[in-house]
């Protein structure tokens, strides 16, 4: 398994520590968000929008757990508000009414495997790969790929952090997984052929969201319509001219760890991101939640006919539709 960095190996030490002891309850103009992943390039938009609603008066506190199942259950256990993942498993399954209010992003992975020993689909019948977490977006993709492809997948084990994925990869400890276009084109820059990226079928489903217990999304609307708008806004920004993401990061100091040599590689990444149009300008809603029936049910993370899912079962668009008529819909 790839070296675990300073900074990973403390997060996972927070997280156990966070999710043995309940943290005070959040007053009014405080949230708390739970990251389930490592903050990277492709989190930079979420970032600035969470910077920003701290400039319009709501205290956030950013709580970086490293795994979307530990954010999850930090929402469910009442540690955290605010997630962001795609907790359309947990919904069906947990006993604490937890709802979408805002898509972040759709889908944009990438499968990655060592062509010394796979060269398609076919070849992995059987075999080991590593994703993200347990349901999570990735999972989701492979194992569709897996199903389309009419293979069966070996053991999946869960490596959080696509950045750890990949060098996971070029070390040789891992032979097949999944990673997002910044790590894809750096997997081709640093061992040019050494990769092959499988194909995947066109995906319409969130790879991120924004979600939170009814509860909390009703007591605390005015709190959730400033986050909801400032991820609309920066979301076109971004989509419009790619390299505000780099104007963020410099004026919100983010990532640090990066150094100022990743500016191009954020505009790159960026620019792929707004062609493809990943980033959700209005938030996705009813539309959003019908491709994610689709997609999770294909995938098997969430049971039942996709046409006969209930969107109010999953989703709570009132502050989408608050922030539309406030931004227009894009």
């Amino acid at each position: 398994m790839a070296r675990l960095s300073r900074r990973t190996i403390l997060t996972a030490a927070f997280a156990a520590v966070l999710l043995s002891a309940p943290l005070p309850a959040a007053s009014a103009g405080d949230m708390r968000i739970a990251f389930g992943d490592l903050p990277g390039i492709e989190s930079i938009q979420t970032l600035a929008a969470i910077e920003r609603a701290k400039e319009r008066g709501v205290n956030v506190e950013l709580i970086v757990l490293n795994d979307e199942d530990l954010a999850a259950q930090a929402i469910v256990g009442g540690q955290a508000d605010v997630g962001i993942g795609a907790p359309y498993t947990l919904i069906q399954k947990a006993g604490v009414p937890i709802r979408v209010f805002a898509q972040i992003s759709t889908l944009r992975f990438f499968p990655v495997v060592n062509s010394e020993f796979y060269k398609e689909w076919k070849d992995l019948d059987g075999q080991d790969v590593a994703v993200q977490a347990r349901g999570s977006g990735t999972e989701a993709v492979m194992l569709l790929m897996a199903k389309n492809h009419g293979i069966k997948l070996g053991n999946v084990s869960y490596v959080p952090g696509s950045e750890v994925r990949r060098n996971a990869l070029l070390q040789g400890t891992l032979k097949a997984s999944i990673v997002d276009a910044a790590n894809r084109r750096a997997l081709e820059a640093e061992a040019p052929g050494k990769f092959i990226v499988l194909p995947v079928e066109n995906l319409k489903a969130s790879d991120e969201a924004l979600f939170a217990t009814a509860d909390y999304l009703k007591n605390n609307a005015a709190d959730v319509d400033i986050l909801v708008e400032e991820l609309m806004k920066t979301a076109r920004e971004i989509t419009e001219n790619p390299t505000v993401a780099v104007e963020f990061r410099n004026k919100y100091k983010l990532l640090p760890d990066l150094g100022a040599e990743a500016d191009g590689e954020i505009t790159e990444y960026y620019k792929e991101t707004a062609a493809a149009g990943s980033l959700a300008l209005s938030g996705g809603g009813a539309d959003a939640a019908a491709d994610d029936f689709a997609f999770f049910s294909l995938a098997g993370q969430i049971e039942g006919d996709p046409a006969s899912l209930k969107v109010a079962d999953f989703w709570d668009v009132a502050a989408l539709d608050r922030a539309v008529a406030k931004l227009g819909k894009k």
